[in-house]
């Protein structure tokens, strides 16, 4: 399996992002953003965690526009799976393939702390290595995490089973760090093939570093 890890200034979570993925067993190739198109027999595209562009304006709205994110809609838009971790999601939503949108922490503050994540649904690439009900403890650390959807929009992400994490505390009961509707953590497209979640689970692949329940959350992406 190749997979594909897109950078763009200011993205600091690549080498972690590429150390995970190998851990899985799969070849890596870094992509810079301002290249027109992914590696050849590319399987997998990441998009890592970070501060793009410095977060210029809001998270994501200027690394949608880079070139490379061309290539990565038209990849997705074959049914190329495509995973966007925290600055990650937030291009994801910014650049239409995942919909909300990302305000600032409710507190207003920067959150980084391990947080207890509970499985919603695993009907997809992504989770289904998980049970739903599956509790994970897993690192967040971002500013805008809070994310937001219409009641419409709510719905229907629930009607076609795209939420897939929500924040919780270690008893599974919600428990919501940034003011995310329904305490969303993390959510795919239709098709289960673009998934996006605010947490770092290439950050929680040892016991060393705390939690290595981010192996179980990726490894579906990699059988």
């Amino acid at each position: 399996m190749k997979t594909a890890i897109v950078v763009f200034p200011g993205t600091n979570c690549d080498y972690d992002t590429q150390y995970a993925c190998e851990m899985m067993g799969s070849k890596t190739e870094f992509v810079w953003h301002k290249e027109t198109a992914l590696p050849e027999n590319t399987d997998l595209v990441i998009l890592p965690g970070g501060f793009s562009y410095g977060d210029a304006l809001r998270s994501g709205s200027i690394a949608r526009f880079s070139p490379v994110m061309k290539s990565v809609v038209d990849f997705a838009g074959k049914g190329g799976k495509v995973l966007g971790i925290c600055n990650g999601f937030q291009i994801l939503l910014e650049s239409g393939l995942l919909p909300g949108a990302m305000k600032r922490n409710a507190n207003l503050h920067f959150i980084s702390k391990h947080h207890h994540l509970k499985v919603v649904d695993n009907n997809n690439d992504f989770l289904k290595a998980l049970k739903p009900g599956d509790i994970v403890n897993i690192p967040i650390a971002h500013g805008e995490g809070n994310y937001y959807i219409d009641e419409e929009g709510l719905k229907k992400l629930y009607d076609n089973a795209q939420v897939l994490l929500t924040y919780c505390d270690a008893e599974g009961n919600p428990s919501n760090p940034n003011g995310s509707v329904d305490a969303i953590a993390g959510i795919c497209n239709e098709k289960k093939s673009v998934f996006g979640l605010m947490p770092h689970p290439e950050r929680a692949m040892e016991t060393l570093l705390g939690s290595d329940d981010g192996v179980a959350m990726l490894e579906g992406l990699f059988r």
